[in-house]
C-alpha cells in the first residue's frame, strides 16, 4: 500500500476541514442552523483539531507505516475515521434535509476508514524497511 498517498490524501482532506472551520465558524454554524454566537469557539476548536490532526499525516507521510511501525498514528487514523463515518452516516440518514456534502464527507470517511484499517493488519513492503545504502 503507498501509505505516503494515503497519509498525504487524509492531511489535506483534513486540513481543509480544519482550516474551514477555524476560518469560517459563522457560515458553518449558519449552515448547519446552529446558533453562530455560542458555536464559534467550539468550532475555531475543532479546527485546531482538525488542523494539528492534519500536520501529523503530513509529518507522517515519509515515515514507514503498517503492522507495528507507526501503529498509534495508524491507530488514530482508523479510529477518527471510523468514528467519523459511523457518526456522519447515522445523522445524514435521520436527518432528512441533510445535503450531498454530508454523504460525500461521510463517503471520504469510509474510504479512508477502511484504507486505516487496511494499513493496520498489513505489514509494509520490504523495500520501505531495508536500509537504503549510502551513495
Amino acid at each position: 500500500m503507498n501509505t505516503k498517498l494515503l497519509m498525504s490524501a487524509s492531511a489535506i482532506l483534513l486540513g481543509a476541514i480544519g482550516i474551514s472551520l477555524t476560518f469560517f465558524p459563522q457560515e458553518i454554524s449558519s449552515q448547519l442552523h446552529a446558533d453562530p454566537a455560542n458555536m464559534q469557539i467550539i468550532f475555531q476548536i475543532l479546527g485546531s483539531l482538525y488542523f494539528g490532526f492534519a500536520m501529523l499525516n503530513w509529518m507522517a507521510q515519509w515515515s514507514i507505516i503498517g503492522g507495528i511501525f507507526n501503529r498509534p498514528i495508524a491507530i488514530a487514523n482508523f479510529s477518527h475515521f471510523l468514528v467519523g463515518a459511523l457518526a456522519l452516516v447515522k445523522w445524514a440518514s435521520r436527518n432528512g434535509n441533510a445535503g450531498y456534502e454530508v454523504w460525500a464527507l461521510a463517503g471520504c470517511y469510509i474510504i479512508f476508514g477502511i484504507l486505516f484499517g487496511r494499513l493496520l493488519s498489513t505489514q509494509p513492503v520490504s523495500s520501505q524497511i531495508e536500509p537504503k545504502p549510502l551513495t
